[in-house]
């Protein structure tokens, strides 16, 4: 097992990104170029899922909604946040494989999120940044818009290089014993039937 650089992560999520929008389209199947269940599969199954879930967020917003389809989509974005958290959990699963021998120092100190909640973020901010370029390159909207983007454009571009920065001082944290690696199941309740009382109660 490997320590991905970040610039690999971030190549991964825009390549599944720019693979997307290849097709835009929510209905369009995933195809995976990497080998299934590596590290790289679930990074690129993860950032699809963000994708296709970023769109079903923009449509789910139309004013005019037909309330019938906008309870299935609603539906289906909580499928998706399920999906989500479930691909979260297995890539920490594979940092914590990959750390399980290290032997943490007597300093040692604990993280406030997992690897895979860091790089979950580091996901969500490549489509910020992609949607925002595209505000950016509009034609049909006047200067204040595009100036506004390109400032909110340069903040994320920003935020990208800090996270990533981030991200990668807290693997080799990991990597040297300074930081000790747990993590703990989401635990969801509401998509639960037995810890959810509006779905054990119609029992």
């Amino acid at each position: 097992m490997i320590i991905l650089s970040t610039e690999t992560l971030l190549d991964i999520f825009n390549q599944a990104i720019d693979d997307y929008h290849k097709f835009d389209d929510v209905d369009h199947p995933c195809a995976n170029p990497y080998e299934e269940k590596t590290i790289e599969w679930y990074l690129y199954k993860k950032e699809w899922i963000d994708t296709v879930q970023w769109h079903l967020e923009d449509l789910i917003r139309d004013p005019n909604i037909d309330p019938v389809e906008a309870l299935a989509l609603k539906r289906r974005i909580d499928k998706s946040n399920q999906d989500r958290t479930d691909l979260v959990e297995m890539i920490d699963s594979y940092y914590l494989m990959l750390f399980q021998d290290v032997e943490p120092l007597p300093t040692a100190t604990l993280n406030t999120e997992s690897p895979a909640w860091a790089i979950d973020r580091l996901s969500i901010l490549q489509l910020k940044i992609y949607h925002m370029k595209a505000e950016v390159e509009r034609v049909d909207v006047d200067e204040a818009h595009s100036t506004k983007c390109k400032t909110k454009l340069m903040v994320l571009q920003e935020q990208n290089v800090d996270l990533s920065t981030a991200i990668s001082q807290l693997m080799k944290a990991y990597q040297r014993g300074e930081k000790v690696m747990k993590v703990y199941k989401q635990m969801k309740m509401y998509n639960d039937p037995a810890l959810n009382p509006v779905l054990y109660g119609q029992k």
